[in-house]
């Protein structure tokens, strides 16, 4: 069976380094920096929408400060990013069933790093949001539905974007009880790593 995840707010805690480098881009270009919070709740859409949110009413602000972003994640994307507790071994309990993915809009070439430094050998694929198009378009979905020979199961994220992905890609979605963002309320939420196990293997 192929599950697939989101990243940020599902399977690693990352809002410190994402708001981190966002607050220095923000102080680059001039502008006054936002709590981390604020920041954490603008992950979701990819890091073009995440900076751009970041910038406004300044919108003229956009490209230098994406790109000043792009430099200061890339040097600090591993600082403070962590799994969120009990997801390690519940990767390590699922893979060896199931093949595993991820469809993030986190770039691909930052997503592929923080996994491969924190959950080495677990994914098969990791697509980002600069390779395909973003959620909730189902693209990623289907990329890796096609590459792994074989349809997502599931879905699993933190947010209503990932709740529509599914959807829109025609997949059960399960939601978790700890990350970014809000998730629909009739999303089937998992509260802990053991939660997400027993949720999961219910699908079929």
């Amino acid at each position: 069976m192929l599950l697939a995840f989101d990243l940020d707010g599902t399977l690693v805690d990352s809002r410190h380094d994402i708001a981190a480098a966002a607050n220095a881009a923000l102080a680059e270009v001039g502008l006054p920096r936002r709590p981390e919070a604020e920041v954490a709740g603008f992950v979701g859409g990819g890091a073009r929408n995440l900076i751009a949110r970041c910038v406004e009413p300044h919108g003229e602000k956009l490209e230098e400060a994406l790109a000043a972003w792009h430099r200061h994640y890339a040097a600090r994307l591993l600082e403070t990013t962590r799994p969120y507790p009990g997801i390690e071994t519940l990767l390590a309990a699922l893979g060896r069933a199931h093949v595993l993915a991820v469809a993030t809009n986190k770039p691909g070439r930052y997503a592929r790093a923080i996994c491969d430094a924190l959950f080495p050998g677990r994914f098969a694929q990791v697509i980002g949001g600069d390779e395909a198009p973003r959620k909730p378009d189902p693209a990623m979905l289907i990329e890796i539905a096609a590459r792994q020979g074989e349809r997502v199961a599931a879905y699993v994220g933190d947010m209503e974007i990932d709740a529509r992905t599914a959807e829109a890609y025609g997949c059960p979605f399960v939601a978790v009880g700890w990350g970014f963002g809000a998730f629909p309320a009739e999303a089937k939420v998992a509260r802990s790593a053991e939660e997400l196990e027993r949720l999961l293997a219910a699908v079929r």
